[in-house]
């Protein structure tokens, strides 16, 4: 797909790599709606996209609430006249032990509110804004691509129960949906990002900074722009589809 002209929505776009997936998309010449719940964050996002020349507009709105989702759905169609991409990476951490020990007796174990909300962000969000841009896809006849953003944690990451059965389901529902699109010429990926250098890893400890990123192969962090670039990929190359990129700097070779 060239980009161009095109407008693709973007999910968590007020800061990291959403941001970074907006700005890439902007400098593509397409031009962005960008949904995030945080007003201020996404209007940012907003400006730094208009600036390199294209239509930017924002929506606020949780990717887990229904109605907004289909109510912001319909305003991007209503506002741009077309969809022909959505990028989902919209997403939150709960991170937890399944149960906690200490000295042979439980003292903690992950809650059934943390466990749903991040199941309601990183699951189902991705279900309804995918379910949502589909639809509008075809009744307007785009031939659009939909790229989810999954994670390394997808297969299995100490303290993210919740986190790695979302992103597990993400890699999962791409295939399903790549099989159950194509007819309607609408193509979906997903790109697995491992540790991404992104405000809420740059805010941790150096010494848990270090522990992260001496398993990496390649000896360091992933940069936001280099997700962008994976997404790129996916929207330009028309023969794929149904795949989960890894981007992880080979942790999980």
């Amino acid at each position: 797909m060239d980009v161009r002209d095109k407008t693709i929505l973007v999910t968590g776009a007020g800061r990291g790599i959403g941001r970074s997936l907006a700005l890439h998309f902007a400098r593509k010449g397409a031009n962005l709606a960008l949904m995030d719940t945080n007003r201020e964050g996404v209007d940012e996002t907003r400006a730094q996209c208009a600036e390199a020349g294209v239509t930017a507009r924002s929506y606020v709105a949780n990717a887990a609430d229904e109605d907004r989702v289909i109510g912001a759905l319909d305003e991007v169609t209503a506002d741009f006249g077309r969809l022909d991409g959505l990028v989902n990476n919209a997403g939150i951490v709960r991170d937890a032990l399944l149960v906690k020990v200490k000295d042979g007796q439980v003292v903690g174990k992950m809650t059934l509110a943390d466990w749903q909300a991040v199941i309601d962000v990183n699951l189902t969000g991705v279900f309804l804004c995918a379910r949502e841009a589909a639809e509008r896809m075809i009744r307007l006849a785009s031939r659009g691509v939909i790229v989810n953003i999954s994670s390394i944690s997808r297969a299995g990451n100490i303290g993210q129960t919740n986190y790695t059965a979302a992103k597990a389901g993400v890699a999962a529902m791409t295939v399903v949906w790549a099989k159950e699109l194509a007819r309607y010429g609408i193509r979906v990926g997903a790109v697995a990002p491992g540790f991404i250098r992104t405000p809420m890893v740059e805010s941790m400890k150096p010494e848990a900074l270090a522990r992260m990123t001496a398993p990496i192969p390649l000896g360091r962090l992933g940069e936001p722009e280099e997700i962008a670039h994976a997404v790129g990929f996916i929207f330009e190359n028309e023969l794929f589809s149904g795949r989960c990129l890894e981007v992880d700097g080979g942790l999980r070779m």
